[in-house]
């Protein structure tokens, strides 16, 4: 009984130190992996007025908009080129007419998006909002 009382102590001791240690050790102030990029944040672009004009609270609750949204965003989702932003662009269909909002890095990826959308609801129902990120 003694001999596990003892084991007990010695892992709390090594539990304590291992913890003060860690408490100590001053944060890093480079990334383990240096080329690894910062995580996309769209906030202050999705925060103008441009952005919150066809936002998802304006999806038409029809079902053939809802599907039309569906099977564009599916295909967007589907283009493993495109970036995260790409990705996460804002699809909102209304009336059957779709319009595209957010931004991404680049006019191609802006272009390639549209013409997935363009695929989907066709040529003249698709408003193309979205913006090329600045190169700041």
């Amino acid at each position: 009984m003694t001999h596990k009382i003892a084991q007990f102590g010695a892992l709390g001791v090594l539990f304590l130190a291992s913890a003060l240690v860690a408490a100590q050790t001053p944060p890093s102030s480079e990334p383990a992996n240096s080329s690894q990029t910062a995580s996309p944040d769209n906030t202050r672009a999705n925060r103008e007025a441009s952005n919150q004009d066809h936002s998802a609270d304006k999806q038409s609750d029809a079902r053939s908009d809802i599907d039309l949204t569906a099977r564009i965003r599916r295909s967007v989702m589907d283009d493993k080129s495109l970036s995260t932003n790409g990705h996460n662009v804002k699809i909102v269909a209304e009336n059957g007419n779709v319009t595209l909002s957010g931004v991404v890095p680049t006019d191609a990826e802006k272009m390639e998006i549209e013409r997935k959308a363009a695929s989907v609801a066709g040529k003249d129902r698709v408003m193309n909002n979205i913006r090329v990120a600045s190169k700041d």
